[in-house]
């Protein structure tokens, strides 16, 4: 392993005292264990208290109030730990309730009698629990499973198609959203009477799930089964939106509707507005409701939810990679690595012929929020994950993304570090893919210098109007 990986290596996320300046890691999904790695370092430091203040107390001036004393040090170390931080309880109990969790609490006893389809993958999960698993617990009649990309439980790496199969857990069927048929038909929702759609989404337009979405909304409308989306965080937050509107000529299955890149809603409110802008190939409009979460704010990013990450497909191993996925999705559509076949898939960038000199670095050291690494890299295959990687086990050169904020834009920032690796690649191509993911080619002005990603005006005031009437939070 050479330094820089090494280095890299080293950075686990699993505390978060980078706001203290302590470690280079700034965030935790895990309250517990943030509870008890902080708890241990305050041991330490109410301990040095009171020995200094026992040595205070050995003084002949306040040795005949030392019980006193004493007894009001306790008090107030007691009150200071209670007052100054919540514990690993309340941060627990004041993380964001998500629409499945909300569901089991208020509204399970309307499925009785209901034969249930249910459209869920890995992160469809209530602490380690599957959602099919607690349902089934509860005497809920599921009759059906539906896969999007990546499987029911994961079991898919992405873009392998996935074939109807039977899950062996439960023997229940799994009909594949991610195969030859994309849009379930009249055969699999036949004797189904409501429709649970409960996956996490990432907030990017390109992240296959909201097209899924859609489709089952449009089934579900023709086949007159009603839906309920139970509704997650938008990971990103609520209030960020960026990049390029999606143009019609560029409308694939990575861009099923005309949003920006980051559309800032959560999967609830992308359902209400599928179905409000029309944006659905059906003559009718799906019986749609939306189970509401509690406690999301759009101003949260995921670690302000309390709610562990569990990765929504295997190449966003955690948070970071997700934060970042916006912006360096773009070098899917070209020659260049976007670190599939790597430990940090999206944060890990270049391809064997990059070399980037002492102006690039000058120039990309400018950019807020980022850390960014000479890094050397070799893509291999990795089952379920990725499956023959660009470059695989060629040695590449290029850069790591350590990320040391999240008070920045990633699309902006993914464009600016695109641009300046494409330069510095000698035979770096583009492919048609590059357009479908932009949803324009106004991304080759920036390819030519001739548009500067950070100060770009990518239009969004039309998209932020139209979407006002689908917000549910605030």
């Amino acid at each position: 392993m050479d330094p820089i990986r090494l280095r890299t290596a080293k950075l686990s996320p699993l505390i978060s005292f980078q706001s203290l300046k302590l470690l280079p890691i700034r965030h935790s999904t895990d309250p517990v264990r943030f509870e008890a790695h902080q708890s241990k370092a305050e041991s330490y430091l109410r301990l040095f208290l009171f020995l200094y203040i026992y040595k205070i107390m050995m003084n002949r001036i306040f040795y005949r109030y030392r019980l006193i004393i004493l007894m009001l040090l306790v008090a107030a170390s007691m009150l200071l730990h209670s007052c100054d931080r919540p514990s690993a309880i309340s941060l627990l109990d004041n993380r964001v309730k998500t629409g499945s969790e909300v569901l089991l609490d208020n509204y399970l006893d309307e499925l009785e009698g209901l034969s249930v389809g249910l459209v869920m993958n890995p992160t469809s999960r209530i602490g380690d629990t599957h959602m099919l698993d607690t349902l089934l617990s509860h005497g809920v009649n599921v009759r059906a499973l539906f896969a999007p990309e990546h499987g029911f439980r994961g079991e898919a790496g992405a873009g392998d198609l996935i074939e109807d199969n039977i899950d062996t857990a439960t023997g229940l069927p799994v009909y594949s959203l991610y195969g030859t048929t994309r849009k379930p038909n009249s055969e699999m929702l036949s004797g189904i009477d409501l429709l649970l759609f409960d996956i996490q989404d990432v907030g990017a337009r390109f992240y296959t799930y909201i097209a899924t979405l859609g489709l089952v909304m449009e089934a579900a409308a023709d086949n007159e089964v009603d839906i309920w989306v139970l509704d997650r965080p938008n990971p990103l937050g609520g209030n960020y939106v960026s990049g390029w509107t999606l143009e019609e000529e560029f409308e694939s299955f990575v861009g099923p509707y005309p949003i920006p890149v980051a559309h800032g809603l959560t999967i609830g409110e992308m359902a209400m507005m599928i179905a409000g802008e029309g944006w659905m190939d059906s003559e009718r409009k799906p019986e749609l409701r939306v189970i509401k979460m509690e406690g999301w704010k759009r101003l949260m990013k995921w670690p302000d939810t309390g709610l562990e990450w569990i990765p929504p497909s295997p190449n966003l191993p955690a948070f970071d990679n997700a934060f970042f996925y916006p912006g360096a999705v773009f070098f899917e559509g070209t020659t260049l690595s976007e670190g599939r076949g790597t430990d940090n898939p999206f944060l890990t960038l270049g391809s064997p012929q990059t070399d980037l000199d002492d102006m690039d670095w000058d120039e990309l050291s400018l950019l807020n929020g980022v850390h960014l690494l000479p890094h050397s890299f070799t893509p291999q295959s990795i089952p379920g994950v990725a499956s023959n990687p660009k470059h695989e086990g060629e040695q590449c050169r290029g850069l790591y993304v350590e990320l040391h904020s999240y008070q920045f834009d990633p699309v902006r920032t993914g464009l600016k570090i695109f641009a300046t690796l494409m330069e510095a690649t000698p035979d770096a191509e583009v492919n048609p893919f590059l357009y479908r993911l932009a949803g324009t080619r106004k991304i080759d002005r920036i390819l030519t210098g001739e548009l500067d990603p950070v100060t770009l005006d990518f239009e969004i005031e039309p998209f932020l109007r139209q979407r006002e009437p689908y917000l549910i939070y605030k």
